[in-house]
């Protein structure tokens, strides 16, 4: 009898070991899709997790800002159900405010304040709009809301100095140049109140824009 060749003898070891191969194969695919099942949950549960954050961050997005012809502060021409009297002065609320030509949204603008807390004298009334002037004379039209009852003043002229008392020959406490915005604290007869920054005291009347001559201001 004529012994087997190699070739012969790889060939039933193949041949042998072919259904335990496939076994493992098939183990290996079946493990695998249970794998690729197992991790599928999890992109699905990141995706929710992103989508959500761009919700939150869509809801959670400022509100657009408004114009500034929108009202934003309590109207300013009425106190406990009295009228206040006209002219007077006031200051501007916002940092920039439209001043325009008539009263209403559809008159053109006709410049632009950006100084909150500028003193500013109104001259007329219609409805909720208020015409005001300013230090140089310049006249427009702007809604109430735009304007608070706080008051300030401007130094005007040259180079001012605020005093500790309404006195001549009081100590100087602070040397303001023109244009400075000071707030108004109190008014006597020829003598007002001042603020600005730490410093406080007193400047006469006629140095200053943004109070009658003949007005009083309780402190």
């Amino acid at each position: 009898m004529a012994k087997p060749t190699f070739t012969a003898l790889l060939t039933c070891l193949l041949l042998a070991a072919a259904p335990a191969m496939a076994g493992e194969a098939k183990n290996a695919a079946k493990a695998s899709e249970k794998a690729s099942s197992a991790v599928k949950p999890v992109k699905k549960a990141m995706s929710d997790v992103i989508a959500d954050s761009v919700k939150d961050v869509d809801e959670a997005a400022p509100a657009p800002v408004k114009s500034s012809d929108e009202p934003t502060d309590p109207a300013d021409n009425q106190t406990g159900g009295v009228q206040l009297p006209v002219p007077r002065f006031v200051t501007l609320g916002p940092d920039e405010v439209n001043v325009r030509t008539g009263p209403g949204t559809r008159y053109p603008i006709k410049f632009v304040i950006r100084k909150g807390g500028l003193p500013v004298e109104i001259t007329r009334e219609f409805q909720v709009w208020r015409e005001i002037r300013d230090i140089d004379g310049d006249k427009g039209w702007v809604h109430k809301a735009m304007l608070s009852g706080r008051r300030a003043i401007i130094v005007k002229g040259q180079v001012r100095t605020i005093l500790k008392k309404p006195d001549e020959a009081a100590q100087p406490v602070v040397r303001l140049e023109p244009g400075v915005i000071a707030d108004l604290e109190g008014c006597r007869e020829k003598w007002c109140s001042v603020k600005i920054a730490t410093y406080d005291g007193w400047i006469r009347k006629t140095d200053i824009w943004g109070v009658y001559d003949a007005e009083t201001i309780k402190e």
